[in-house]
């Protein structure tokens, strides 16, 4: 039995031993696979350089000065072409300027020697100003390279454009653009048009403002003005002062007439002069009407209307001489008592 215990522990350390020879060769296959791995991978990532290495050589090669010369080259002509063309364009906007700016001086003298208004002088500048500097533009644009078919079609659709969305307003241009040519008035004249008076202020393209006597400030669209009529009150250097006194049928018609008369000719803003009427307008149904009328500077009008009105209301009172007025009787009766 002792034999057998023996015969069997021989067989459990045979057993160990082939068991731990097997753990051994299988450690050994796996390291060698790991190996073989990371020797794979090694290989991938070498075979990877290399590829960037040739990749960025060729680059670099590309790059090579002769090459980026040859590329300049080739642009020169037309680099050197365009920027001869642009300076061309900018020489014909700087001589342009310098164009409308002595056109301008010259306008300015002209119209002075011409007595042209102020406000006419500076619309026509400015379109011809506008107009120079539209051809100027035109011609350097044409210069650079631009057709001038496109510029043309672009500013007749701009043009259109413009004038279907400002009818209204293009009617106050052409309203202003005939005040402006035709002047019925000027800045400084006082005028009548629509029931509206006042001073001329300032006349632009659009509008035309004016002060009223109370310092009240009137804008009318010059579409308006130019198709109603106008009364220029201050367009002559004189004005006719014309007044008319009604006296009673009894009173001294001709010491009215002589009163009226001194009076005119001793107010000292009336210019004796041009002369001096007094006459009976009209015999009317409860007054003779006498008039008079004198002339003086149209600066004057106001001041001597006053005056005259005030001085033979004042004589003919201290003549005796009335002025009649529509009076009105007032009968109270009485009514006996019982009816």
């Amino acid at each position: 039995m002792t034999g057998s215990l023996i015969q069997m522990a021989g067989g459990v350390l045979r057993f160990t031993s082939d068991a731990a020879a097997a753990t051994k060769a299988m450690a050994e296959t796996a390291a060698e696979a790991a190996t073989t791995a990371a020797e794979t991978e090694a290989a991938g990532l070498v075979l990877e350089t290399q590829a960037v290495a040739v990749e960025l050589q060729q680059d670099l090669q590309q790059l090579q000065p002769n090459v980026m010369l040859e590329t300049i080259k080739s642009w020169t002509p037309g680099l050197l072409g365009f920027g001869y063309r642009l300076l061309i364009a900018a020489l014909i906007i700087f001589v342009g300027s310098r164009i409308v700016k002595v056109t301008r001086r010259l306008l300015k003298r002209t119209f002075e020697r011409m007595g042209i208004d102020l406000s006419v002088s500076k619309f026509l500048t400015s379109v011809v100003d506008a107009g120079i500097y539209a051809l100027t533009i035109f011609i350097a644009a044409d210069k650079i390279g631009i057709p001038s078919a496109s510029i043309i079609a672009l500013l007749g659709s701009a043009g259109l454009a413009i004038g279907l969305s400002l009818q209204g307003s293009l009617e106050n241009v052409a309203g202003g653009i005939l005040i402006m040519l035709t002047r019925p008035f000027g800045i400084h004249d006082y005028i009548v048009c629509n029931g509206m008076e006042g001073t001329v202020q300032n006349i632009g393209l659009t509008y035309t403002t004016m002060v009223t006597v109370d310092n009240k400030k009137i804008i009318i669209p010059n579409g308006s003005i130019s198709n109603s009529t106008i009364v220029n009150v201050t367009a002559q250097e004189k004005r006719r002062v014309d007044v008319e006194v009604g006296i009673g049928y009894s009173a001294d018609m001709k010491a009215a007439k002589d009163i009226i008369r001194r009076v005119y000719e001793n107010h000292p803003l009336v210019l004796a002069e041009d002369g001096i009427t007094v006459y009976v307008g009209e015999l009317a149904d409860s007054a003779v009407m006498i008039g008079g009328r004198g002339w003086t500077k149209t600066e004057n009008y106001w001041t001597v209307r006053w005056d005259v009105l005030e001085q033979i209301k004042e004589a003919f009172d201290q003549a005796g001489i009335e002025i009649p007025f529509n009076q009105m009787d007032v009968n109270i009766r009485t009514m006996p008592e019982g009816k």
